[in-house]
């Protein structure tokens, strides 16, 4: 009989056997060796992809920062880059505070030496546009200004108010040769106030108990919680006095016989137009920086303000919500909620 076709051999054993069978050691070495160069691979290639999206970032970082301060120099002139003769203006713009944001008086101050220093500026304008604020900080603008106008007599100085130069503002424009307004303008303010309210009616109706410790018998002085007797009252009032006569004898001391006006209503805190302001002469005449540039004769102006880079203000205000944040739990607990102002 023939044994053709053949039949199919069974390999099943075979193929069992091989299935069964275990990598050696060796293999296993060889395996292990495999997967960690992998994942060493792996950690390399992601180690140099932050380092690279850092060194992205920072060259990013560096071409904004690069670029914003040259615009800032080509979109600000520099007097000592000129010696055409111009105006030199310092921006009194805004609140009148301590903070970076507002108008304060180490920047202003480097404002005025600026524009004082340069040789070719003609004359010093302030250009006031503010409702006021602190009194220490106008005060000491206002003596620097006086200063100044000593060490530099042939330089005169300007004050320029836009839409309102009030209290603090005023006070500060009061230092100047001459203060021009728009008829418009809202002028004066001379006073000095502190807010405060009292809720202790309210608290008592809500079954609000304040549990206030203080060492010092008037400590605790403008509670909003308790009712202020009359020698706290005396004493405060006194206080708001003595600040509102600094004002006055800054003004009287600035526009000297200009005042044409001896009627105390003129420091009682009420403000006017600037159409007012003039006949009473809290100001001199209407006008604005252009037609002070035509009278002087002077074509150009260059603003010495000293204007804060986006980023400083940036961190200035991070520092100053972080500040203000530190200085309200430090007042609250203190009980030192309340500022003077000149607003």
């Amino acid at each position: 009989m023939s044994d053709w076709p053949p039949k199919p051999q069974n390999d099943n054993t075979n193929l069992n056997s091989n299935v069964g069978q275990q990598p050696t050691g060796q293999e296993w070495k060889i395996l292990e060796k495999a997967v960690l160069a992998s994942v060493e691979e792996q950690r390399r290639t992601r180690r140099w992809g932050i380092f690279f999206k850092i060194l992205t970032f920072l060259y990013i970082l560096f071409v904004l920062v690069a670029f914003v301060k040259s615009c800032s120099l080509s979109s600000t002139d520099d007097g000592s880059m000129t010696s055409e003769n111009h105006l030199g203006v310092v921006n009194i713009i805004g609140t009148i505070d301590s903070s970076s944001q507002g108008v304060n008086s180490t920047d202003t101050i480097k404002s005025l030496k600026k524009a004082f220093e340069a040789k070719s500026a003609k004359a010093v304008v302030l250009n006031v546009n503010s409702p006021g604020g602190s009194p220490v900080q106008s005060d000491d603008i206002w003596q620097e200004i006086q200063y100044l106008k000593k060490q530099n007599p042939d330089k005169k100085v300007y004050a320029v108010i836009g839409d309102m130069g009030a209290s603090g503002a005023y006070y500060i424009a009061s230092a100047a040769d001459e203060i021009w307004v728009n008829p418009s303008s809202l002028v004066g303010s001379i006073g000095v106030i502190m807010p405060n309210y009292g809720v202790s009616g309210l608290a008592q109706k809500l079954g609000v108990e304040d549990r206030t410790m203080t060492s010092g018998n008037n400590k605790d002085i403008l509670s909003m919680t308790k009712p202020i007797n009359p020698e706290q009252r005396a004493h405060i009032q006194a206080l708001l006095d003595n600040v509102h006569a600094h004002f006055i004898d800054a003004v009287k001391q600035g526009r000297g016989a200009k005042l044409k006006s001896q009627d105390p209503a003129i420091f009682s805190g009420l403000f006017w137009t600037g159409e007012q302001a003039i006949k009473l002469g809290i100001a001199d005449k209407a006008g604005n920086i252009e037609s002070l540039k035509r009278e002087l004769k002077v074509k150009k102006t260059v603003n010495y303000t000293v204007e804060r880079s986006p980023f400083d203000s940036i961190l200035g205000r991070m520092g100053s919500e972080m500040g203000h944040g530190l200085g309200e739990t430090i007042n609250q607990k203190l009980g030192m909620n309340q500022d003077v102002k000149m607003q």
